[in-house]
């Protein structure tokens, strides 16, 4: 797709240097993407949607400068460098970003990201959960209201927003959500430790550079159980066991986790799904729901 001229002209005044060449970048669902090449060389990733609210890409900015800060710690992951946001007038909004060439992964990757996670998620903690801005998960609104107790959060800013909005479009009316809300506090009510989460780590959310080293793009950050993240990364599969085994190396996982905790945080996403592509994914949420039901039960 060649990029629209009032986009191209709002980039270039705001780099102040022509774009001479521009390739579509596949992969999005939401936005489009190309790579964009300047006549002094650089290279970039351009992210646009003439639909999106311009705030979409301001989050995503600031999701990307807090992931940066804290990977910078463990120096094994990479996360791109904001260069510039814009739109307005004819120009759609625009988000400008350090560009990495996809490689192949090499012997360490899996080892790498699950190690460079763990640090992360030890890294920019806090003693409420949430976030000072809201932001995003695809295109669905994230309510990051700060609280201090992961329960009350967990079921008040993620479970109960997206489940007024399946309800609202004729899914889920089932009694099984309903006893998810009641049971899931009690699975979180130990959590304390607010760790910096990417918030939406799925496998096409992160991927090699030429060099093999992980990069994690598309975040939804906030402040949370750090679990959630290891739950979103199994759910559509693509990290294996080295990953696991090397994050469990730097934060233990505990039994809770596969006990009830996998399903409490996995019930989120799949909700999310149901709200993005529709009732496809309502047994798999319903059936995680009752999971939980069933391991509070008894506990």
């Amino acid at each position: 797709m060649s990029l629209p001229a009032s986009l191209r002209a709002s980039v270039e005044a705001a780099l102040g240097e022509s774009l001479v060449d521009v390739r579509p970048v596949s992969g999005g669902c939401i936005h489009h993407g190309s790579q964009v090449r300047t006549e002094s060389g650089a290279r970039y990733f351009l992210k646009w949607n003439i639909a999106a609210d311009p705030d979409v890409f301001a989050a995503e900015e600031d999701g990307l400068r807090a992931l940066r800060a804290a990977a910078a710690e463990g120096g094994l992951l990479a996360v791109p460098e904001p260069v510039g946001r814009g739109g307005g007038g004819e120009a759609p909004p625009w988000f400008l970003m350090e560009y990495f060439e996809p490689g192949a992964p090499g012997p360490a990757y899996a080892r790498d990201m699950g190690t460079g996670l763990a640090l992360l998620h030890g890294c920019g903690g806090g003693e409420a959960f949430g976030w000072h801005r809201h932001n995003w998960i695809g295109s669905l609104a994230q309510d990051n209201t700060p609280d201090t107790s992961w329960a009350r959060f967990w079921t008040r800013r993620r479970i109960a927003p997206q489940l007024e909005q399946a309800r609202r479009r004729g899914s889920l009316h089932g009694p099984v959500m309903d006893r998810y809300l009641e049971a899931a506090p009690a699975a979180l009510e130990e959590v304390r430790d607010a760790a910096l989460l990417h918030g939406d780590l799925w496998g096409g959310n992160v991927f090699p550079t030429t060099a093999g080293k992980p990069v994690l793009v598309d975040p939804a950050v906030y402040r949370g159980d750090a679990l959630v993240d290891l739950a979103m990364s199994e759910l559509f599969g693509g990290f294996n066991r080295e990953f696991y085994r090397a994050y469990h190396q730097v934060r233990v996982i505990p039994p809770e986790y596969n006990e009830v905790l996998r399903d409490v945080y996995q019930t989120y996403y799949l909700l999310v799904h149901v709200n993005l592509f529709g009732a496809g994914y309502v047994a798999e949420t319903e059936a995680a729901a009752a999971r939980v039901v069933a391991a509070v039960r008894y506990r």
